[in-house]
């Protein structure tokens, strides 16, 4: 009798989706059309190996030209393993600019990281309109997957999103992530947005190296950006790279809520210190730059 009150309640209880491909009902057609092409590129081994080989050549190589007159890079030699390994890795930084991703996947490309490289970004725009399309494939090579849902009515989603990003995780692919969520427009650089618990989900889901990065001096206007690079007038952007995220006991507690919490806030922390190792560098590059 147990048995069958247990099956009843399982049946009559709504499956939860597990990929996009299960949560039809709660796309639009825009949504779904785009989500489904994406995800097309990773199943493809000849789109796939297409898409790999124009983020590290011609994405990054862009990305390269027009940063390298102003970027420092600090901690390479603390992920040597992450590098010239096959395994994948989950990077986080804290998030100034729309461009922080780009010139950490430029850095890690021309170090020689081999993998695709996936990179969450907002629904909005990128899969509800139809021009998304398009800046996901000149921007990113369709790198910019899964969708995460700001729509309260389509929050469920992003567990979707977060369980196909694990599974892309064990497929041999890597992901960029910024665990604040959002852009950070505080006037200081070295404080920081609460970490979103979603991160740490994914981290404890995933099981693999957690890389913290942090990144200062990008802005967000793409074309003052660009030329502060060829005519010397642009900030600096120093990269600082960390080692692996040690997470001690925390991926073997109990999933839920209070576990992702402490696994991001831990992450944010690692981000955090190298944030005053990058202040160090800066202050030491202001007085060369003085003297």
């Amino acid at each position: 009798m147990r048995a069958i009150l247990v099956w009843l309640t399982d049946v009559r209880k709504p499956k939860r989706a597990q990929s996009f491909a299960e949560a039809r009902d709660k796309l639009s057609t825009l949504e779904w059309l785009n989500v489904r092409f994406v995800r097309w590129t990773f199943n493809s081994p000849t789109c796939s190996a297409l898409m790999t080989w124009a983020q590290r050549i011609i994405g990054a190589g862009w990305v390269h030209l027009c940063t390298k007159n102003i970027r420092q890079v600090h901690g390479l030699e603390r992920i040597e393993d992450v590098l010239r390994g096959q395994e994948s890795a989950i990077f986080v930084s804290n998030h100034r600019s729309f461009f922080d991703m780009y010139v950490i996947n430029t850095v890690l490309y021309r170090a020689g990281f081999n993998q695709r490289m996936l990179f969450p970004v907002r629904s909005k725009f990128f899969y509800d309109h139809p021009l998304g399309f398009f800046v996901n494939l000149i921007m990113s090579w369709f790198s910019m997957y899964p969708p995460v849902f700001r729509d309260r009515k389509k929050a469920v989603l992003n567990h979707v999103a977060f369980t196909e990003l694990a599974q892309d995780l064990s497929g041999g692919r890597s992901v960029g992530l910024h665990p604040e969520g959002t852009r950070n427009l505080g006037d200081d650089p070295y404080t920081f947005l609460p970490a979103q618990s979603g991160i740490g989900r994914l981290i404890q889901l995933a099981g693999v190296k957690v890389v913290p990065i942090f990144i200062n001096g990008l802005g967000n206007d793409l074309k003052r950006q660009v030329r502060g690079n060829f005519d010397g007038t642009g900030d600096t952007v120093i990269v600082v790279f960390g080692e692996p995220v040690d997470f001690g006991q925390m991926l073997s507690e109990d999933a839920g809520p209070k576990a992702y919490k402490a696994i991001a806030e831990q992450t944010m922390l690692k981000v955090a210190e190298l944030g005053q190792e990058e202040k160090a560098h800066r202050a030491a590059l202001s007085k060369t730059q003085n003297v």
